[in-house]
């Protein structure tokens, strides 16, 4: 079980100001603040599971983490990434539905919890609150039709140079400028293709071998980002 720790308090916290809740006034801060709970989530645990009833809302506080599903014969997609200021499990608390996927941590991570109540008083009566959350749901919607679509039409070594493209754009790199910021598993990064780990492990090597990216371990350095866009087939 995730154990309890100390929180930061919601009126220092970094990670508030880039979420749904910066707009919050400082009574709205207290409210939060006076029912929130948290836990440090150790990498790859759970932090909710499919098919359990939403209590709340879970907020990350640092750390990185992943919403995932379970296909019928134990496969993992990933659907959803997750940083820093982002919300876990809004939209089943939204529609009072059961948990329609998993959540789990990707590196150890500090994970607040916002009750139910707390949450839906806080978007009943704040109405710039309200419209994040809408266009949080709005962009959830945009990202899944795009995945979609690009599961039907995209080669798979077109689906992988993008997911890179994307995880450095949520992520960002490294000090260096070049690395992502982010280090996942093989088995992880096809998870968010949608192909086996033997694909993902057989284009990397080709993206090295021509020199687009280096490989060290878990970390991947882009070092020809014009040419991984060119390979994605993505453009503005």
């Amino acid at each position: 079980m995730p154990r309890k720790l100390d929180l930061p308090t919601c009126e220092k916290c970094e990670a508030r100001l880039c979420s749904i809740f910066d707009e919050l006034n400082p009574e709205e801060v207290q409210l939060v603040a006076g029912h929130k709970t948290g836990n440090l989530y150790k990498k790859g645990q759970n932090v909710f599971y499919e098919g359990t009833r939403p209590a709340g809302l879970y907020c990350l506080n640092s750390g990185k983490a992943k919403v995932y599903k379970l296909d019928a014969y134990g496969k993992e997609q990933i659907v959803r990434l997750a940083k820093a200021g982002d919300v876990l499990g809004y939209r089943s608390l939204i529609s009072g539905e059961l948990y329609a996927s998993f959540a789990a941590a990707l590196e150890d991570s500090l994970v607040c919890f916002i009750p139910k109540d707390v949450f839906f008083k806080l978007i009943q009566n704040n109405p710039e609150m309200s419209m994040k959350v809408i266009r949080l749901l709005s962009q959830e919607l945009k990202v899944a039709e795009t995945r979609l679509v690009d599961m039907a039409q995209k080669p798979v070594r077109e689906r992988l140079a993008e997911t890179l493209l994307i995880l450095e754009e949520f992520y960002g790199l490294s000090d260096d400028g070049e690395t992502l910021d982010i280090h996942l598993t093989r088995e992880d990064i096809a998870n968010i293709v949608g192909t086996a780990t033997e694909s993902v492990i057989r284009y990397l090597s080709e993206f090295k071998q021509e020199k687009i990216i280096e490989i060290r371990g878990r970390k991947i350095k882009i070092t020809n980002n014009p040419a991984l866009v060119k390979t994605a087939n993505v453009y503005d």
